[in-house]
């Protein structure tokens, strides 16, 4: 049973209750807590999750953010934005001709709401500035000034659903992972890799319903689900997470496979997913080159650096380059965009993504952000980066005494070949199993996939006019979420470590009189204000700039004393107003985002 306490519990039934009258939810009273023994079986299919976090880390929220505004947050974590947020390529489009398009696509009256809100909750939130939008109907274009080339479509939800429960009988389910189970809220399919079990006689074309597994904690004291892929529920309460997954579907679609299939094959739909919790629509392939599918808090950091024509801006962090592709719009695509990652395949998502947008100004390179300051001992960066030689060899070069062979050199049974002949140079055997389970399991995410990237070894200090530091950060803003207990206080503490570092090359690398955007989507304040506070304390000649637009709240002033004795400091009184915070439990309904803005002034020669 999941389980949290009392305290907190109490503060999710209220703040449930406050979410359900907000967003038009079909239920008009408090939801009811996870408790088995009293509810019928008709209740247990239901969408009713309760965040969980690691005891010391929700301590360390309730202090930022007061016990009843942390328990809204959590509750709104576990529902996506009811609607989606679409950046249009200006340089190639109109958002009105880009509406006009969707309403012949998706239609205006696909997505469920208004007509039906005791079914599907579709009702806009009270104050919201999104709410203007809504009255030219459910694909509109943003009416917040400054942002009119971004277009929203509107979805609904949490639906109520009928899972066939009335004869008695369970129905026929699939259960899948949490991280398929949070695709599948923003709007995507069930694919095969994500199913863990099923019913017994599934078969193609079956009604099926979905419900989630959610990590438990473990005798090691790791967190897993605990299922082997493949196993078979009966529909009894011996399945597995029989009493986890009450309050846990997501919906209810057809197998595209029978049970068979579904865990013999390794790729493609395993449930088309056709009556879901919260309805939105899919934008796969949807006008590709012309939209990109980007949260609005992404889209307002972009904005908020103010780019001009011209100009040379640094992308520290551009994967997968949705902001570097805002940014060169807003340029118009004159000047210089860098976009810079470590990892090979996502510099190449960056440049099909700039390809497809047309967008000719994006210079992308290989480059790990902590060493984007250029070495002394090293050629400084002149704009001709030097060719990245390490692609990783295709399945037909790797054919070679069983190890990772190109055309000519290879490594395998514990030498290295050259030019077809033996190196007698040491090889670790570690590197050889590294080396072999690399040929059995595929490229990893962080190895290449084939494609040609530049590689830099930094740049010049003062080289750039504004720096955008989207960092790497804990993500406990991202929505929906399912499951945070695994980030604990000496996590959160070591993401904020490694941001300061990458923010004191951002500080090197822009000229006096520049600007620099720090932005995270994280709710934790040391990733956020405390790096403001230590940017500030640190750096005297940079300043906390105005930002437009302007549509996200204040940022949090205080400080916290961690049980160690070490003491975070936040924002001062007055500095609030100059950062934006967005607030998932907020009306404008975003992911959790933060964004700070510096103007760099003379004395930055550092």
């Amino acid at each position: 049973m999941r389980r949290a306490s009392g305290f907190v519990l109490s503060a999710i039934r209220r703040s449930r209750t406050s979410f359900a009258r907000r967003h038009g939810n079909f239920c008009t009273t408090p939801l009811p807590l996870p408790q088995m023994d009293h509810q019928s079986d008709s209740e247990r299919y239901d969408f009713n999750p309760i965040l969980r976090w690691n005891p010391e880390v929700e301590r360390y929220f309730i202090h930022a953010y007061g016990a009843d505004h942390f328990s809204r947050i959590s509750a709104a974590l576990t529902y996506p934005s009811r609607y989606s947020c679409i950046r249009v390529n200006s340089l190639k489009t109109t958002s009105d001709a880009v509406i006009e398009k969707l309403q012949g696509i998706i239609g205006e009256t696909e997505v469920e709401g208004d007509q039906d809100e005791v079914k599907c909750g579709g009702k806009a939130s009270a104050g919201s500035p999104l709410e203007e939008s809504w009255k030219d109907g459910r694909i509109t274009k943003c009416k917040i000034p400054g942002l009119d080339y971004v277009v929203f479509v509107k979805g609904s939800g949490p639906c109520a659903i009928d899972y066939g429960c009335a004869s008695g009988a369970p129905p026929k389910e699939v259960i899948v992972s949490r991280k398929c189970a949070e695709a599948v809220l923003r709007g995507a399919q069930v694919y095969v890799p994500g199913v863990l079990a099923c019913s017994a006689h599934v078969e193609k074309g079956d009604t099926v319903a979905v419900s989630v597994a959610l990590e438990q904690r473990m005798a090691d004291g790791g967190w897993a689900t605990g299922i082997t892929r493949g196993t078979v529920l009966q529909g009894l309460q011996t399945d597995p997470h029989y009493s986890e997954r009450r309050g846990l579907y997501i919906g209810q679609g057809k197998a595209m496979l029978s049970r068979a299939g579904l865990f013999r094959v390794t790729e493609g739909i395993a449930v088309d997913m056709n009556n879901r919790v919260f309805k939105l629509p899919s934008f796969h392939d949807v006008l590709e080159g012309e939209i990109f599918l980007q949260n609005l808090p992404s889209i307002v950091a972009a904005h908020a650096l103010d780019p001009k024509k011209g100009e040379r801006i640094l992308d520290m962090c551009a994967a997968p380059g949705g902001k570097t592709t805002a940014i060169a719009n807003l340029m118009e695509d004159e000047g210089e965009v860098v976009a810079v990652d470590r990892s090979h395949n996502k510099v190449l998502d960056i440049q099909n993504l700039a390809a497809e947008m047309s967008l000719t100004c994006i210079t992308t390179y290989k480059l790990d952000a902590l060493k984007s300051i250029s070495r002394a001992n090293e050629s400084i960066d002149s704009g001709v980066p030097q060719i990245s030689n390490s692609v990783t060899p295709t399945e037909k070069q790797m054919s070679v005494h069983d190890g990772l062979c190109g055309d000519k050199n290879c490594v395998g049974n514990g030498n290295v070949f050259r030019d077809g002949k033996i190196d007698n140079s040491y090889v670790s055997q570690a590197h050889i199993r590294k080396n072999k389970r690399r040929m059995k399991n595929g490229p990893g995410k962080n190895h290449s996939v084939g494609g040609r990237v530049e590689n830099s070894k930094g740049f010049s200090p003062g080289s750039f006019d504004r720096v955008l530091l989207d960092a790497p950060c804990s993500a406990l803003g991202l929505r929906p979420r399912l499951f945070a207990g695994e980030d604990t206080i000496e996590s959160l503490r070591n993401d904020a470590t490694y941001q300061r570092k990458m923010f004191d090359q951002a500080v090197k690398l822009v000229r006096p009189g520049g600007v620099i955007v720090y932005s995270t989507c994280t709710l934790n304040p040391g990733e956020n204000e405390a790096l403001v506070r230590y940017a500030l304390d640190t750096y005297k000649f940079l300043s906390l700039a105005p930002q437009h637009p302007r549509i996200g709240g204040p940022g949090l002033v205080g400080r916290y004393e961690f049980p160690d004795g070490y003491i975070e400091e936040w924002l001062k009184p007055g500095e609030e107003e100059y950062v934006q915070r967005f607030d998932p439990s907020a009306p404008l309904d975003t992911i959790g985002f933060f964004i700070a803005k510096f103007s760099v002034g003379s004395n930055s020669n550092v």
